[in-house]
């Protein structure tokens, strides 16, 4: 079951980057009118839900916490800003690589110590996104991979957060309650020139409601049974399915320094996991 929930949170992950790279990347909406809409609507749909499973007593319970909401809010504004300037594929490489290093890090403070086989996998992936970051003609825009690095640290802490329990769809819920209070001041991007577009409307609704609101629910109950270094290597599989969404629906056309990128990520990627899952 844990296998199935990471494989249906990590295609929910790479859906995220292909929702935004079409709202934000065709000018259908303003970062900061995406953000709002993304997170509020999610919280809105959590609510519901948890409401129809729990009754009242279910939101009297305050479930999530302000750290967490905060690193939400950071991640989801920050992820909204980068795709102003970056490519789906390209900007989910980024993300997650980001994820991957903060994750390893805390690891490491806690003394949560990765096999050789999987540390050499992590250093693989890890070289193939500096690799991709390097000077060169291919090289991603630096603000975009600046604020897409910073959102991939803010996931990193929100994913932490979640590996210390508690039951997935009310934490999830009211972390996304209380980052959808926060960024209310948000809403009003239009008074400074924002825009929204019925299109990228319905693009922020279905990033919100469906693959963050219920995506990371089903990433929060997947957490427990994964060990840190698997939290942070399996997510960087979610730059190939952003890949081939981009190229299939998007019309993007991965660059030759991209695809080497990637392919040396799934293949650092692939020996942690098998190595780990072999012992």
């Amino acid at each position: 079951m844990a296998v199935l929930m990471t494989g249906l949170a990590m295609l929910a992950f790479a859906a995220n980057s292909l929702l935004a790279r079409a709202a934000l990347g065709g000018g259908l909406i303003d970062a900061s009118s995406f953000t709002a809409l993304r997170l509020i609507s999610g919280a809105v749909a959590l609510g519901l839900l948890l409401w129809w499973q729990r009754g009242r007593a279910g939101l009297q319970a305050r479930p999530g916490s302000w750290p967490s909401a905060v690193a939400l809010l950071t991640y989801a504004l920050a992820f909204s800003l980068a795709y102003l300037r970056l490519g789906a594929a390209t900007g989910a490489l980024i993300l997650f690589a980001a994820v991957q290093g903060s994750m390893i890090l805390w690891g490491l403070l806690r003394q949560d110590w990765p096999t050789a086989p999987e540390a050499i996998g992590q250093v693989i992936a890890f070289a193939a996104f500096v690799y991709l970051l390097l000077p060169g003609l291919d090289t991603p825009d630096p603000l975009g991979s600046a604020l897409m690095s910073a959102a991939g640290i803010a996931w990193g802490v929100y994913t932490i957060r979640g590996r210390k329990g508690g039951e997935p769809l009310g934490q999830t819920a009211g972390n996304f309650v209380r980052a959808g209070l926060l960024c209310c001041p948000l809403l009003a991007a239009p008074l400074w020139g924002g825009h929204a577009a019925p299109a990228g409307v319905a693009l922020a609704l279905g990033s919100g409601i469906v693959t963050s609101g219920l995506g990371y629910a089903i990433w929060y109950r997947a957490l427990p049974h994964l060990t840190t270094t698997q939290a942070a290597t399996v997510q960087l599989t979610v730059p190939l399915i952003a890949t081939l969404g981009a190229l299939l629906l998007l019309g993007e056309t991965p660059s030759l320094r991209l695809m080497a990128a990637g392919s040396c990520v799934l293949g650092g990627v692939a020996l942690a996991i098998l190595t780990h899952r072999a012992r």
